[in-house]
């Protein structure tokens, strides 16, 4: 009785693709949905941090509204031309977020305001901005927000009192600043008058303008009467929509020279990608942990040899993996003819010590016992497969002489 077996698929069909992939779908779906709602719910009163729309914690709606029931209109805008064109007397300009401006937009900010007579106040300037947009400032290491004293002559600092504020510290040469909230000697809130009328007001940090701060000690008092001392408050929040670029002489950047693609990239693209590089870096970790050694175990059905060494077979015809084949055949071929030949099972795998036995039974032998047991990998399909019955050829030989 002849048992014929058909050859065994390894392909997935599409009920196994769709059982082993409906979990993820799944979830993708309500990941999906979960942000859609989310985003629908916070899309009325949440804009963001900072923002005057925005009634979270970290928004600044609050102040906002006392300005406006003191008389002071608040309008937000999100380009640099809107907030270039609002700088006049009667105007107070808020930036922000001035860390995220380009240089084009901080020199385009500066000459702006430094003629325009108004108010101008830069939240939480650093080192990279306060060069262009208030010359003659020196930064220091940033301070912990906390409740601070003014120890100044700023009649608004003395009249709020105690605030919460720190971040940036600032120090100028000029005779005409005022210096207020110290923190380890080094204020923290700064007043650059200007001959034309206006003046500069560089905050350490926003903390005074958060919903959630603005009712805290003196808070309140110094917003109000920093952002309300102009009838108009322009809110500059700088945007992805901001012009980076000058056009006015036909180049693409202010500086005369060309854009390239690294300039269409928002700012803090590296860090991002840092970021994706980490989370891939950790994936790649996780998805190949291993918790302790392999374990042997019994398999819970009876698999036949044939279909073993089929699979197996199909592993390395699908990974082109010949070299592995050919030298799982040969060792094999060794482990077989060390006993008839003698040779301890220690050394059949040493050539110096094997071939020579070989050549000793089998002198007048057509075939190559070198190459055929330890010769190079196969080129290809058919070599292997030559190499495979040469080889048992090989072991009957030595058999039966």
């Amino acid at each position: 009785m002849t048992l014929t077996t058909s050859p065994t698929s390894v392909s997935l069909t599409p009920r196994q693709i769709w059982t082993r992939g409906r979990g993820l779908l799944l979830a993708l779906v309500i990941l999906l949905t979960a942000g859609t709602v989310l985003a629908a719910v916070r899309s009325g009163d949440h804009h963001g941090r900072l923002d005057p729309r925005s009634a979270d914690a970290l928004g600044s709606r609050a102040v906002a509204e006392l300005l406006k029931n003191s008389g002071v209109s608040t309008d937000v805008v999100t380009t640099l031309d809107e907030a270039t064109d609002a700088a006049r007397p009667d105007t107070t300009l808020l930036v922000a977020a001035p860390e995220l401006l380009t240089p084009y937009q901080q020199e385009t900010l500066s000459a702006a305001t430094t003629s325009s007579g108004g108010r101008t106040i830069l939240l939480g300037a650093g080192p990279y901005s306060v060069d262009a947009l208030a010359p003659g400032v020196r930064t220091h290491t940033p301070a912990e927000v906390s409740s601070r004293a003014p120890e100044c002559s700023l009649p608004a600092a003395r009249r709020a009192g105690t605030i919460d504020i720190g971040g940036e510290r600032y120090s100028t040469d000029s005779p005409d600043a005022q210096a207020c909230y110290p923190a380890a000697g080094t204020p923290t809130l700064l007043v650059l008058n200007h001959r034309d009328s206006g003046d500069t007001v560089l905050l350490g940090s926003p903390d005074i303008l958060y919903n959630e701060r603005l009712d805290q000690r003196g808070n309140a008092s110094l917003a109000l009467q920093l952002l309300g001392s102009r009838p108009h408050l322009v809110w500059y929040l700088p945007s992805l929509s901001d012009p980076t670029y000058s056009a006015d002489d036909g180049t693409d950047r202010a500086d005369g020279g060309e854009s390239g693609f690294l300039d269409l990239i928002p700012s803090g693209w590296l860090w991002g990608a840092f970021q994706l590089f980490l989370a891939a870096l950790l994936a790649a970790v996780w998805r190949g942990r291993r918790l302790g050694p392999l374990v042997a175990e019994r398999l819970p059905v009876a698999v036949r040899a044939s279909e073993s060494t089929e699979g197996r077979a199909r592993l390395y015809a699908k990974a082109n993996a010949r070299d592995h084949a050919a030298s799982v055949l040969r060792a094999a071929s060794r482990d077989r003819l060390s006993p008839l030949l003698g040779v301890p099972p220690g050394t059949a795998h040493r050539p110096e010590i094997l071939l020579p036995a070989v050549t000793v039974r089998l002198p007048d032998t057509a075939l190559d016992p070198h190459s055929l047991l330890f010769g190079p990998a196969p080129a290809d399909d058919s070599a292997l497969i030559r190499l495979a019955d040469q080889l048992d050829a090989l072991e009957r030989e030595v058999r039966t002489s």
